[in-house]
């Protein structure tokens, strides 16, 4: 597994993988991996000849008053976990690399950034979209696998990949959940064991929300105070945003659809978790 910190090192190495015929696959994270971030790592080694996973926690998508200088960092133990899998390169770029002095280009989405975690976060899309164009310049893969957790997120790179025409495949890998439902994060670190046993409300309301609809309830209102009464009902949560949409434009749905993603983001204590639900009637 070769480690790489300058992005024209890295470039080089996956022209020469390319010429070679190899076709590569491509995995961001912002490190403090766990299992939810291993699984896109092994989907990368099924559908690729080699792997590539970027490790950055990216300054630009986090606000000023979030947890930036507190997000979890474990380098030393997320190079011995990808050693034990099938990766072939870790890129690990030094914040100047990829924001030089007098950095002032960005890359927006305008349509499906606005939205949810948009407007919970502003400036957080923002910051996703110009670093993963940025590691995709880097890495010139031919498949970008991006996690489910993180629904919006996706929509919103894979509508930048659309419009800009970046010639990647998209695979998006399913939510890894632990024994008590609570969706990996690498935040979950933050919770106490008793904020812990809380966050279960989270995936508790979003199987309620699921019951519901498949149950004939099509009143958004009705699913939306659902769920956050079940939320609601522990003492250490405060709900950020509950929402109903399409998965593809994240449009609010005012009546449910057969296929209704439901999102949300809560506080747990001060922790801000995020999970989600796609609901398919028929499937």
């Amino acid at each position: 597994m070769q480690r790489f910190r300058r992005p024209a090192r890295m470039l080089e190495w996956s022209r020469q993988q390319r010429c070679a015929g190899d076709v590569i696959a491509f995995v961001p994270t912002m490190g403090a991996l766990h299992q939810g971030h291993l699984s896109l790592v092994d989907l990368a080694a099924e559908r690729a000849d080699r792997v590539v996973v970027s490790i950055f926690v990216n300054p630009a998508q986090f606000g000023p008053s979030e947890d930036f200088d507190l997000y979890p960092r474990d380098l030393e133990g997320d190079l011995k976990l990808l050693s034990e899998r099938e990766v072939d390169a870790v890129l690990i770029p030094d914040t100047g690399d990829l924001y030089p002095a007098g950095f002032t280009t960005w890359v927006v989405e305008e349509e499906l950034s606005d939205k949810l975690e948009g407007a919970a976060r502003p400036g957080h899309f923002r910051g996703v979209t110009t670093v993963v164009t940025k590691l995709l310049l880097v890495v010139e893969p031919d498949i970008m696998i991006l996690g489910q957790k993180d629904a919006q997120q996706v929509a919103v790179l894979k509508r930048i990949i659309h419009d800009l025409m970046f010639p990647v495949d998209v695979i998006v890998g399913p939510i890894i959940r632990e024994p008590d439902s609570i969706a990996l994060s690498s935040r979950n670190a933050y919770l106490s064991g008793e904020e812990r046993k809380q966050a279960v409300c989270l995936h508790d309301s979003l199987r309620l929300a699921r019951k519901l609809l498949l149950e004939g309830e099509v009143d958004s209102g009705v699913v939306m105070d659902a769920m956050r009464e079940r939320i609601e009902s522990e003492p250490s949560t405060r709900v950020d945003y509950i929402a109903a949409v399409h998965p593809d434009t994240f449009e609010t749905l005012d009546t449910l659809s057969d296929t209704t993603l439901f999102c949300l983001a809560v506080f747990v204590g001060d922790t801000r978790l995020i999970d989600n639900e796609l609901v398919e009637l028929g499937n």
